[in-house]
């Protein structure tokens, strides 16, 4: 179920003198994909010498994660099963030391580098759902050197519970050079790819049953969950 409700709020800030109130324009409907998508496309960055957009033009990872839920076994829920989040139909399991801390202190153990970088069994994800909805479960990382660049296919899909998702990226800016509807393809996609003046951000949201690339250099080292 969704809140349908519309809600609009003004800021103003200390010492701007106050305004007359506004005439307000009627706002799309809530499933007006085409608006949404129009609009987003046109954002552009400034890209000027004093505000210069440095998108990487070559990654050295390339990556592909898929978001979706799954239904794993549960001796203990009512059903015998339970519903979970996953990316690449791996399920996070959330360890009992900070991964940060492990990294740092080479605490074995606690966590993986095997991360897949693209989807262990790829099927069409805006489509019809694989029969088996079972995830694996892991508290797994995908290890990345300094200065490296990244290219990261964010593809939504239509399992269980298809919605737009918002998506951060923690301790780094990141570049949108992409966004579509439907299953991302590589060999149509990429020559779309804005890599002149895309918008930089920390948070976008991926498209329900759709995709969003971005791209940015690891430059600030640590953990990025």
């Amino acid at each position: 179920t969704v809140d349908n409700a519309t809600a609009v709020g003004f800021l103003r800030y200390k010492g701007i003198q106050p305004f007359s109130p506004p005439h307000l324009t009627a706002t799309p409907p809530i499933n007006a994909t085409a608006v949404t998508a129009a609009f987003a496309g046109c954002l552009r960055s400034l890209n000027s010498p004093n505000y210069p957009a440095a998108v990487p033009q070559t990654v050295d990872h390339s990556l592909l994660f898929a978001i979706g839920v799954g239904i794993n076994p549960c001796p203990t829920c009512v059903n015998g099963t339970k519903t979970v989040a996953d990316i690449n139909n791996v399920s996070f399991v959330l360890p009992t030391v900070a991964l940060l801390q492990a990294h740092y202190f080479k605490l074995q153990g606690i966590f993986t580098d095997d991360f897949p970088a693209n989807p262990p069994s790829p099927y069409n994800y805006t489509g019809n759902p694989p029969a088996n909805l079972q995830t694996t479960n892991g508290t797994k990382v995908y290890r990345l050197r300094f200065n490296e660049t990244v290219e990261v296919v964010l593809q939504g899909t239509s399992l269980i519970a298809p919605e737009s998702h918002p998506i951060h990226l923690h301790g780094f800016n990141f570049f949108v050079v992409g966004k579509g509807l439907g299953n991302f393809d590589k060999g149509k996609d990429l020559s779309s790819f804005n890599l002149v003046d895309p918008v930089e951000r920390n948070t976008m949201s991926v498209p329900t049953a759709g995709w969003t690339a971005i791209r940015f250099r690891a430059d600030n080292p640590g953990k990025t969950m």
